[in-house]
């Protein structure tokens, strides 16, 4: 809803901070050209601008829904156009329909884990600088590397504890950030 504000820097700021990145991968898993996933990125920033202002999450549902599926079309739209304009060479192949095919129902599930995995990299960003460097070492050997915890604590002269306690710590502080971009 602070997107409608188109004065709010900081809201946009946020939202490209987090949304930018998502959409990007996205299309570039489709097997887009770097250009052609910019492209596509930049097609549907203008049309969230354009239409936040109608946007009802009673009516339409989920914010993160209605932008997967504004995301969708767009990629749509733009295979559509790369089908009309440029013939494969060896014969005809149905791009627009190989394309829907592969992105029609998991585009959604997909989009939400981008989603999250762009939370927690801005939350990472964030909370990293809060922490010292020895505490988010334990936390991200662990928790995002897989070691185990008395390797962890052996390799920072630390106690086995204290990587759980410095891992539990850092956690809490991701959770803390992400529910709060969530709630907002």
């Amino acid at each position: 809803m602070r997107l409608r504000d188109r004065g709010n820097h900081a809201a946009w700021s946020e939202f490209l901070q987090i949304y930018e990145p998502v959409i990007y991968r996205l299309a570039r898993r489709r097997q887009l050209q770097d250009a052609d996933a910019r492209e596509i990125v930049q097609e549907v920033l203008l049309r969230v601008a354009a239409a936040i202002d109608r946007f009802d999450p009673d009516g339409t549902g989920s914010f993160r829904g209605w932008l997967s599926q504004t995301t969708r079309r767009v990629a749509v739209d733009r295979f559509r156009r790369l089908s009309d304009t440029a013939r494969p060479l060896g014969g005809e192949t149905n791009v627009l329909a190989d394309v829907v095919d592969g992105i029609e129902i998991p585009l959604e599930t997909e989009f939400d884990l981008e989603h999250r995995r762009q939370l927690f990299q801005c939350a990472a960003e964030h909370v990293r600088p809060m922490v010292s460097a020895t505490t988010w070492d334990a936390f991200w050997q662990t928790a995002v590397g897989d070691h185990p915890a008395r390797a962890v604590a052996q390799d920072l002269g630390l106690s086995e504890g204290a990587v759980y306690v410095a891992r539990c710590r850092v956690l809490k502080r991701l959770r803390e950030f992400i529910e709060q971009r969530e709630a907002e």
